[in-house]
């Protein structure tokens, strides 16, 4: 009789087959490699991998102000997880210290400057996971903790639980002594303006359906401009232990107390020291369906599979097949990196050991 270990072995290598076509146009060699890394030679591998969200960006929409705006809030928050893994810090450190700083960031969704629900109020999600124990701790539907990950590890460390939510979460929160600010703080007159202009955009297609016209989609659509909005981060460090975090407002104008998929576990957020720390963007209802973080280290465990070519099956062909947009960032134990999406642009950097910074927002 197979040991269940072996049977769960055995599932994941059918998964990676049936995730493992021949390549397509989108996912040719030059196409992953233009978008990864690895460090051969005694090179030293730590180093860390970010994103700022995911969604429909091209330079056509972005001034040269905005643009290095956005560069500038990218290399500081890689600064500061290098900072923490350039003095022998531990992974989980570093990936709570650059995500810090994306949430104090209001450029970003996630903590100052989230998206606002359709209540007009932030309303935050976000986890952290530690590969080298499999602990993880997250957080959802929070309306006043500044730093959600900051909560997400509290959760991991002081509590008996993974998941906490709502008052309950924030309540916890205060018992830890973690900072709690007043829901205004949140709210920039950027994400209002853009919530006033799709709640009036909601009522023009509520109205012109009620008339009969031609079915423009329900109120609750999702166009372009409330996507995607995540910060993550994704760390190995000198002792070869991985991390990875994600901290998200989600997506503008949720209803009905809405979860994306950047607290879920396995979801939008895995790290497993046997594989590697992954963190997504992206409409959050496909990365829950397919698992997406988890599935790409699984790929990787099991599937034996180079962590671009893991990430790159479940990005650009599984996802893609169901129509759902987003991106991930990825590491692995050796120091490989990865951060394929399939949208338009996706805010995203690389700092490696020697403090080399590599920062990308566009597709080409």
């Amino acid at each position: 009789m197979l040991h269940r270990t072996h049977l769960t072995a055995l599932a994941a290598l059918a998964l990676a087959a049936a995730c493992a076509p021949a390549p397509s146009p989108r996912a040719t060699p030059a196409a992953i490699a233009a978008g990864s890394g690895s460090l051969g030679g005694q090179q030293a591998r730590w180093g860390m991998v970010i994103h700022g969200g995911a969604g429909t960006i091209s330079r056509e929409q972005m001034t040269p102000a905005r643009e290095a705006a956005y560069r500038a809030g990218l290399e500081r928050a890689l600064r500061a997880g290098y900072a923490v893994l350039q003095r022998g810090g531990r992974s989980l450190d570093a990936v709570q210290a650059a995500i810090n700083v994306m949430e104090d960031d209001s450029l970003f969704n996630a903590g100052k400057g989230a998206v606002l629900n359709a209540e007009g109020n932030a309303e935050l999600d976000a986890a952290i996971m530690d590969g080298s124990t499999l602990a993880a701790g997250s957080v959802a539907g929070i309306h006043r903790t500044r730093n959600p990950i900051d909560l997400a590890r509290a959760v991991m460390e002081k509590s008996p639980h993974v998941m906490m939510v709502g008052d309950g979460a924030e309540l916890f929160g205060r018992q830890q002594g973690i900072q709690m600010v007043d829901p205004g703080y949140f709210i920039t007159a950027p994400r209002r303006a853009s919530w006033e202009r799709q709640r009036a955009a909601d009522s023009v297609r509520a109205a012109s359906g009620a008339r009969g016209m031609a079915d423009a989609g329900p109120a609750y659509s999702v166009p372009d401009e409330r996507k995607f909005g995540t910060v993550g981060a994704v760390a190995l460090d000198q002792a070869g232990n991985l991390a990875a975090g994600t901290s998200t407002g989600g997506t503008q104008m949720k209803r009905y107390g809405r979860v994306g998929d950047a607290p879920i576990i396995g979801a939008g957020t895995y790290a497993n020291n046997r594989s590697c720390a992954v963190s997504a963007t992206g409409t959050g209802e496909y990365f829950i369906r397919n698992t997406v973080a988890h599935s790409i280290c699984a790929l990787v465990e099991y599937g034996h599979m180079p962590l671009a070519q893991a990430a790159d099956s479940i990005v650009n062909r599984q996802l893609v097949a169901q129509n759902g947009d987003g991106g991930i960032i990825a590491m692995d134990r050796q120091g490989n990196w990865t951060w394929p999406f399939n949208t338009s642009g996706m805010y995203r950097g690389h700092i490696d050991a020697a403090g080399n910074v590599h920062i990308q927002i566009f597709k080409d």
